[in-house]
């Protein structure tokens, strides 16, 4: 079992930036692939950027590659979410997700809401 907290949403103008946090519980941390994902307003859940285990891989949805950059720490059993010029269409609910590629197991934050708006 795997508890994830994300923090570090708010209200940004457009061109700002915010970072998320996601902390992690448990002793398996390092054996789960870690990501972010967003649900706009009205909208379905949409994935934002991965990072895996060693923390060398990462992947992006192309709305916010070069803007944004997921990283892990282990040793605080966090994620990061740096996001840099920020956009209005940025606006939803971030989650957390945790991903272990041999159960297949999914594990899920309960979200932290970003505003960009002037």
């Amino acid at each position: 079992q795997v508890e994830l907290v994300e923090s570090g949403g708010g209200l940004a103008q457009p061109g700002g930036s915010l970072r998320l946090s996601c902390v992690a519980s448990g002793r398996t941390f390092s054996t789960y692939h870690m990501g972010w994902f967003r649900q706009p307003p009205g909208k379905e859940r949409e994935f934002v950027a991965l990072v895996g285990t060693s923390g060398t891989l990462t992947e992006y949805a192309d709305s916010v590659k070069g803007r944004f950059t997921i990283s892990r720490d282990h040793a605080k059993h966090t994620v990061y979410l740096q996001m840099n010029s920020l956009k209005p269409e940025d606006t939803a609910v971030y989650y957390c997700n945790a991903h272990h590629l041999v159960t297949r197991s999914d594990y899920w934050g309960q979200g932290t809401q970003v505003t960009v708006s002037s």
